[in-house]
């Protein structure tokens, strides 16, 4: 098989496609032949060497996969020929950037008819992270007022659709040129970061989702209710943050997303229900993994970018 390794840590060049030997399914695993890989922006941090996750090259990144169970599963769960997607193993390797990988059986889905395989392999890390940050630990309900921070990203737009459909009335930041994506996948209100100071026109938040980091976070505690909890996907527990929100009567929790059946279940059911899609900006096949990186690079997508096989 094909897989994307590197040897080095660098720039999207760096990336290179080898041969390698297909992986052998330990028992509760499937081997799945892979026809789209989600990329995330994690993995451009990865392999520029800015978070040492995988600890020094050489590796293989990636994580989200959709494809089909090949020949000799090794669990009761699924079957030679159904189509499954998730997000094996996070945040160990799962060696995602491939054509063939060897995934625990818990870890995956059976893919929904209604999505093609890339819109399946674009939604494991990004909607697990919104519903474990919403749902797990925000406890988000009807009627609650919900601010997404960053609502045109990947976490973002998915995030912003998820708490819609617990009830959510939903605030979110966005690029201006991105309103009407947002709008259309449920805002209720949309707040230009690059003209408006959030910080200045919402209040009375029960739970803000942060996936923008920096200052963000921190002024983000102006507009939470007393007793609102703010959920971010990129700072971690942060003992001064944590003390700082508790004195003011808030809750602060860092996310690290992990492959959780129940909620990779609790999606399936939202897209089953036409009240969940990811959006996939731009899709690349596999021998263009360097120009996918690149565009990872520059940021400010809107949605996911795919590899396809």
């Amino acid at each position: 098989m094909r897989v994307i390794t590197q040897q080095t840590f660098g720039g999207p060049e760096v990336l290179t496609i080898v041969a390698a030997p297909e992986p052998e399914p330990l028992p509760t695993e499937v081997l799945v032949r892979v026809e789209a890989i989600g990329l995330n922006p994690l993995e451009a941090r990865l392999r520029a060497g800015e978070f040492p996750l995988l600890g020094p090259p050489p590796f293989v990144l990636g994580w989200d996969i959709s494809g089909v169970v090949e020949e000799g599963p090794q669990t009761w769960r699924f079957r030679p020929g159904d189509e499954v997607f998730g997000m094996p193993l996070f945040p160990r390797a799962a060696g995602a950037y491939a054509e063939v990988v060897s995934a625990p059986a818990l870890h995956l889905a059976r893919k929904p008819t209604s999505l093609s395989h890339v819109e399946a392999s674009a939604l494991p890390l990004v909607g697990l992270t919104a519903w474990q940050g919403l749902v797990d630990l925000g406890g988000v309900s009807e009627g609650d007022r919900v601010l997404v921070h960053g609502g045109g990203g990947g976490v973002g737009h998915v995030a912003i659709q998820i708490a819609k459909a617990f009830g959510a009335y939903v605030i979110t930041t966005a690029d201006g040129s991105k309103r009407e994506f947002v709008e259309e996948v449920g805002a209720d209100e949309v707040i230009d970061y690059t003209a408006v100071d959030f910080a200045d026109t919402v209040r009375d938040i029960d739970v803000v989702l942060d996936t923008i980091g920096g200052d963000t976070v921190e002024r983000s505690l102006e507009v939470l209710r007393p007793g609102g909890h703010l959920v971010t996907a990129v700072a971690e527990e942060d003992v001064r943050l944590i003390a700082e929100f508790e004195a003011a009567g808030m809750r602060f929790s860092g996310i690290a997303v992990d492959p959780d059946p129940v909620g990779l279940r609790g999606l399936v059911e939202l897209v089953a229900q036409g009240r969940l899609r990811v959006h996939v900006q731009e899709t690349f096949p596999f021998e263009r993994v360097a120009d996918a990186h690149r565009l990872i690079d520059r940021g400010h997508l809107q949605g996911k970018l795919v590899l396809t096989l």
